[in-house]
């Protein structure tokens, strides 16, 4: 199944708006608001892509939220590869 372009971007956005708002302290099993959370909320936008790629997006996205500045050319380089291309 492809997945369009504008769901990737959502997906883009919302891991931009988790990383603004992320906190070390947050822990990853805690009740409430935690890295997990985050990352399923960034993920919804592309649930229907296969597994094996929603695992390498789970990680990039993790890594994003947390160090956004380290991490953001790994995520934006696995969503050109996963998302459509606009010559299709």
């Amino acid at each position: 199944m492809t997945i369009p372009q504008e769901q990737f971007d959502d997906l883009l956005s919302r891991t931009a708006l988790a990383a603004l708002f992320y906190y070390p302290e947050i822990a990853v099993d805690e009740d409430g608001p935690n890295l997990q959370n985050d990352i399923a909320y960034c993920l919804e936008p592309v649930a229907a892509i296969a597994n094996e790629d929603a695992e390498r997006l789970r990680v990039a996205i993790g890594r994003v939220i947390t160090n956004p500045t380290a991490h953001r050319s790994e995520l934006l380089a696995l969503v050109i590869e996963l998302a459509p291309s606009s010559d299709a």
